[in-house]
């Protein structure tokens, strides 16, 4: 380095010529410690000078890097450092102006050790605490020259991977140095985040073992830290998330996104679970219901990509709301369902939509695309349910009634899903899988009383697919319902229909029936019977529709039911019995006898249960008798492969069945009310069957008689009614008629399900009286003359239609039979 003359050197200031001191001839001798002493005193003692100091050294550092004097470069920053650890007094901010100012010529250069050395140095800039802040400092240029050393793809490996690292530990001293700052809110701009998130996710994804970054924060060495750049940035990564606030959570999560797509990790999507592995564990609690609106919002923006695509952003669904559901999940809840019941409907029509489009193309791609949004219809599923599992019992009760609410029932009108552009098949599809999401969703769900795990307003729903002609929906609400019955963990003990020799090694658990079970048998037991009654009656039944018919049986047994409750469960079982002897449903056989063999297996489960000696005796009687003679009847048969069923049943002996008298002369004599016992069992009439497309059970009887005549045209003119102002102020006031005859239906059900039975049964009676004497009337008809050739008499009983009566104008409007 060139020497001044001395008395051109007397002339300069004092701190230049200390400055000036420091620099030794040879810059291999490094800094002159000495001389680095006296100017450090001289800024700690004349602050107001540290400016001059600092834009003299960086004048000397700026000449020194373009002449490529690296080795005074390397002194010229020692000394930086050294007087920014030193003075913290006000006046070191226009220091720190021209110390940041050299930083940025040495990130500027194309060295790669100077950009090192500078990067250390702002480092400890960046670890030193101000006192005051600074309003007009912006890290603008040092985050963009930080991130862009983040993806260097320089020749040598090794000089790669140290620019690398020194972008990321450059990123995490800005982040440090802007959150301490009251000026902490630039950093979270937009422009910024942009910039660093990707930085940080691109050097994350180089790790090897991906499940390192899974769970909470770990503590790597410091070595394993400064040489692993994928390792560094997760670090900073996690140290930015944990800074994030209210008010900038988004813009720190949005860029992931981003990078997400661009490089096309959604598929497979282990990068992106990790990802928001660490989001979620290094983010405050509070705020995770951010990342996941976040989440949903980008599914919704997705909803058109590929079904592996959205298969992969649900699965970061599920594992984020796995993590928030240990903690807070917020206002986000209804949301989280809604969002993906949507998005489950939308599956189910790119489903169909590809099954139709595709219907002359190759089998192949039409089974892949069927099976990809099988996968994301699963996906849904899974999520659904963990996330209701995780939820306390008062949200999980309010999630069962607004799935059961989407459930598109066939005729009625509701918040349900729109499905009316799926067709049948697509409807059907959309009832599996909400069922099944419901199902998860019960799973281990324990109310304290029976009332609060099945309120009327989600009975009545649940219900109604029971009776659709659909095996798969029926074994679906069946199993719902066990979730919700079994509140003492027995449904395993009782899992698949058998003769139980001894129950008592099962070790049932049970409870004393409370009042409030009690009331709620009351009010919905004959809906439950009927539909226990309804599901054996039907013709697609397998062997998994009885053993559920016999598992909700048992669980009944064991958890609701007193005194009524068993003689009502009594009565069921012959009903049920004597279904399959008279078999007016015309059911295979293979039904009858598997009702059969139901009956059996629940009436030796109760009668062990309630333990009367005389009821044992009998049932065990019975079953004796059918292994001998007719095995078939019995579970253990009839459910095997191959099993030979009889041609008949109405040539068996009564000592094959259980036999009304005998059950009430054994209960009877223990103290049971066994009245009721005579009385079979018919189960209630509702208008459920209209919502779930199927035929009822007592269907409305109406007899219409109509005269036709051949040719009279004047009567038809006379028939028809003129079109008056009174004709349509009649036709507007019918509105009102069928608001009373809502009404009358509701009551009728309200009173078949709360009046006793004895005053039920009185009215059937007098209502079956009444239709007895009609028909008589009618069928006095038949011998009298028509009053023309060409009458005809029409007899519309149920769905059957006669036509070889003579007719007359009669009309019996109160055949109703309720």
């Amino acid at each position: 380095m060139p020497r001044v003359c001395c008395c051109c050197a007397a002339l300069r200031p004092r701190y230049k010529r200390l400055v000036d001191s420091i620099f030794p001839e040879d810059p291999k001798d490094g800094l002159v410690k000495a001389d680095m002493e006296k100017l450090t005193f001289y800024a700690v003692s004349a602050p107001e000078k540290l400016d001059r100091i600092g834009a003299y050294l960086a004048e000397r550092l700026s000449r020194d890097v373009v002449r490529h004097r690296y080795g005074y470069v390397l002194i010229a920053m020692e000394a930086l450092d050294q007087l920014l650890m030193a003075c913290h007094s006000q006046s070191i901010k226009p220091f720190v102006e021209s110390f940041l100012h050299m930083v940025a010529k040495l990130l500027e250069s194309g060295e790669p050790k100077l950009q090192v050395l500078g990067t250390n140095s702002f480092v400890k800039f960046a670890n030193i605490e101000e006192d005051t802040p600074s309003y007009h400092r912006r890290y603008d240029f040092f985050v963009s020259r930080f991130s862009a050393m983040c993806h260097s793809c320089d020749h040598d490996p090794e000089t790669q991977t140290e620019i690398r690292i020194a972008g990321i530990r450059g990123i995490q001293g800005v982040v440090r140095k802007t959150v301490n700052d009251e000026l902490r809110a630039t950093i979270w701009e937009p422009q910024h985040m942009d910039k660093i998130v990707p930085s940080l996710l691109f050097n994350m994804q180089k790790i090897d073992d991906i499940d390192s970054r899974v769970g909470p924060p770990s503590s790597p060495t410091g070595g394993e830290k400064e040489e692993n750049p994928a390792l560094l940035a997760e670090n900073c990564f996690r140290e930015l998330l944990g800074r994030a606030t209210y008010g900038n959570m988004n813009n720190a999560v949005r860029p992931v996104f981003a990078h997400l797509d661009h490089h096309r990790l959604w598929d497979p999507n282990e990068f992106a679970v990790s990802c928001f592995k660490i989001i979620m564990y290094s983010i405050q609690a509070q705020y995770s219901h951010h990342v996941i609106q976040e989440i949903l919002g980008h599914l919704d923006v997705r909803k058109r990509d590929s079904p592996r695509v959205r298969a992969g952003i649900i699965q970061v669904l599920l594992e984020a709301v796995a993590i928030a559901a240990k903690g807070s999940i917020g206002p986000t809840v209804l949301e989280v369902f809604n969002t993906l019941l949507k998005h489950l409907r939308i599956s189910v029509d790119f489903e169909l939509g590809d099954r139709r489009s595709s219907a002359g193309s190759a089998t192949f791609s039409t089974s892949s695309k069927e099976s990809d949004e099988r996968i994301v219809q699963n996906a849904i599923i899974q999520t659904i349910g963990f996330f209701g599992s995780n939820l306390p019992d008062y949200q999980r009760s309010e999630i069962m009634m607004f799935i059961m609410g989407k459930v598109p029932v066939f005729g009625a009108t509701s918040q349900s899903l729109d499905t009316s552009h799926l067709g049948d098949l697509g409807t059907r599809r959309i009832q599996i899988m909400l069922l099944r999401s419901l199902l998860m969703v019960t799973s281990g769900y324990k109310a304290t009383t029976i009332t609060n795990a099945l309120p009327a307003p989600f009975l009545d729903p649940l219900l109604s697919p029971s009776l659709m002609e659909d095996s798969e929906l029926r074994q679906l609400v069946l199993e719902i319902l066990h979730n919700l019955i079994d509140r003492h963990d027995n449904r395993a003990k009782l899992r698949g229909i058998r003769i139980i020799p001894d129950v008592s090694d099962l070790k049932i658990k049970r409870d004393k029936i409370s009042r409030q079970d009690v009331s709620f048998m009351k009010k919905h037991g004959q809906q439950l019977y009927r539909h226990i009654y309804l599901g054996c009656k039907e013709e697609d039944n397998v062997q998994k529709n009885f053993e559920l018919l016999f598992t909700s049986l048992a669980l009944t047994t064991i958890e609701l039911a007193n005194e009524e409750v068993v003689i009502d469960l009594i009565r069921l079982a012959i009903a049920l019995q004597d279904v399959a002897i008279i078999n007016e449903d015309n059911l295979p056989m293979f039904n009858r006898c598997g009702v059969m063999a139901l009956v059996a297996a629940y009436l030796n489960f109760l009668s062990q249960m309630i333990a009367v000696p005389a009821f044992c005796q009998h049932v065990s009687k019975v079953i004796e008798t059918r292994s001998l003679e007719a095995s078939y009847f019995l579970p253990e048969t009839i459910f095997k492969d191959k099993c030979n069923l009889p041609k008949s049943l109405e040539k068996h002996e009564k000592d094959l069945f259980f036999l009304t008298n005998k059950i009430a002369e054994s209960l009877g004599g223990s103290g049971y009310s066994v009245e009721r016992l005579s009385v079979p069992y018919v189960p209630q009439v509702t208008d459920e069957d209209r919502l779930s497309r199927r035929k009822s059970i007592v269907d409305t009887v109406s007899l219409q008689v109509d005269i036709l005549p051949g040719n009279n045209t004047e009567d038809k003119i006379d028939n028809t009614e003129e079109i008056t102002f009174e004709a349509l102020k009649k036709a507007i006031d019918n509105n009102g008629l069928e608001e009373q005859e809502k009404e009358k239906r509701r009551l009728v059900i309200e009173k078949f399900q709360k009046a006793p039975f004895e005053e039920i049964a009185a009215q059937c009676e007098t209502k079956a009286n009444l239709l007895h004497d009609r028909l008589a009337q009618i069928l006095e008809l038949t011998i009298r003359p028509p009053p023309s050739p060409s009458g005809t008499m029409t007899i519309t009983a149920g769905h059957a239609h006669y036509q070889s009566v003579p007719v007359y104008e009669m009309k019996f409007p109160d055949l109703c039979v309720y």
